[in-house]
């Protein structure tokens, strides 16, 4: 992430964000079980919220150096896996849930898009659900902090397709003003 991106992602403002508004939207109505995934939490503001969570909560981010914080704030009570998501070490149908927030844009292709999807439907146990948000790309202000910084928007109306591709079902899509929010549930 470029200087901008960092400050906005480690400030509190988007920590109170994310709790007051994000999180709320992006997992309304839905139960993720007792063993929940975040797929690259990168700063934390999402993982921290998630941690209150009663079950089990496990990280897996790519960078090392957001790894190296996330163990320092979270210490022993959330498993942080540096990884690359498109190749998680994880058993097939390890997690109840598995969620992602405002980072499919960072992967640098559709194609590691879709891997990471399939890689998601590997892991998620029978019944489980997938479930995250990612931003709409459209705004000049979003551009602008992801100079030099990866940025591949996923389309909103493409993406239910691409998650049934992956063999998961009733994905549902909604959009917002700036951001969409996604869940799908592993077939039992």
């Amino acid at each position: 992430m470029n200087r901008v991106h960092t400050l906005i992602c480690s400030s509190d403002w988007w920590r109170r964000s994310v709790e007051r508004d994000l999180l709320p939207w992006a997992l309304a109505d839905l139960d993720l079980g007792d063993d929940v995934l975040e797929i690259g939490p990168g700063f934390g503001a999402t993982t921290r919220v998630l941690a209150r969570r009663p079950g089990r909560l496990s990280v897996v981010e790519l960078e090392p150096r957001y790894c190296a914080r996330l163990r320092r704030d979270l210490g022993e009570r959330v498993p942080v896996i540096q990884a690359d998501a498109t190749d998680m070490p994880f058993a097939d149908g390890r997690f109840s849930g598995v969620v992602c927030f405002t980072m499919l844009h960072h992967l640098p292709s559709p194609e590691l898009q879709d891997r990471l999807l399939g890689e998601v439907a590997r892991v998620l146990a029978p019944g489980g659900i997938f479930a995250g948000t990612d931003n709409l790309g459209t705004g000049l202000v979003f551009k602008l902090i992801h100079i030099g910084d990866t940025l591949v928007p996923v389309d909103p109306d493409r993406l239910s397709g691409r998650i049934s591709g992956v063999g998961l079902t009733a994905s549902r899509v909604d959009k917002s003003a700036r951001s969409f929010r996604f869940s799908a549930h592993k077939p039992l």
